[in-house]
């Protein structure tokens, strides 16, 4: 439950997308149109760094961590995929987070990654240091090398187990995903009341879900909104 005066001054909203998307991505260009109607600002971060190929968890977080701004400022982070593990890791360390909009959460990327692949696929990318994965916003393969998992491995490795996230957190995740498996948010949201999680008969990508997703999210960040309209 989100406080009734929960709605600080110095408030900004920002919007992370998944691996291989980016800024443009479906998911976030709706949420940044749907909420600009409202009259509040979705910040869509450029996440893809320092590029696709040499992709580095570390530095998502250091960006957003970055963009939030001073210790006097606040921020509701949307997360996709990726984007909602780099949101949660930056959640558990930084009391500027207040809550969180998790969709399709990539908890427990590296065992999950592993298994996917298979054990001769992960030992040919980290001997020849590159996997060839699709690019989202260009539409085209591409590769990613393999400090991508050793630099993963120093900010969220699998032995820390789920983030110790404490804020108010808001998960969407397709019941037909076979990216993510929902099982980890729901491992995730068991016994934590402050984690709601829902459940929508949709796919990784959650196009389909949109619209499920905004009016989720409005009714959850309702405080939050309500105050940003008022300043």
């Amino acid at each position: 439950m989100i406080p009734r005066d929960a709605s600080p001054k110095n408030l900004r909203y920002l919007y992370l997308h998944g691996f291989g998307s980016g800024p443009n991505s479906a998911k976030g260009v709706a949420t940044a149109e749907h909420y600009a109607r409202l009259g509040v600002a979705i910040e869509r971060l450029d996440l893809r760094l320092p590029s696709l190929e040499h992709l580095r968890v570390s530095a998502m977080i250091d960006a957003v961590r970055q963009r939030i701004g001073g210790e006097d400022e606040r921020a509701v982070i949307f997360g996709s995929s990726l984007g909602g593990l780099v949101a949660s890791r930056v959640a558990e360390g930084d009391g500027r987070v207040v809550a969180l909009v998790l969709l399709a959460p990539a908890f427990g990327l590296i065992p999950r990654w592993k298994q996917r692949l298979g054990e001769e696929a992960w030992a040919r990318w980290e001997a020849t240091g590159w996997h060839e994965v699709h690019d989202y916003t260009t539409g085209k393969p591409a590769r990613v090398d393999f400090d991508f998992i050793r630099d993963l491995e120093r900010v969220d490795p699998p032995a820390r187990g789920f983030p110790d996230v404490r804020v108010p957190t808001l998960i969407v995740h397709g019941v037909r995903d076979d990216v993510v498996d929902i099982e980890g948010s729901r491992m995730f949201s068991t016994g934590r009341p402050h984690v709601r999680l829902v459940e929508v008969a949709d796919g990784h990508e959650l196009i389909a879900s949109v619209p499920r997703i905004l009016t989720e999210a409005d009714a959850f960040l309702a405080p939050f909104l309500g105050g940003a309209l008022r300043a």
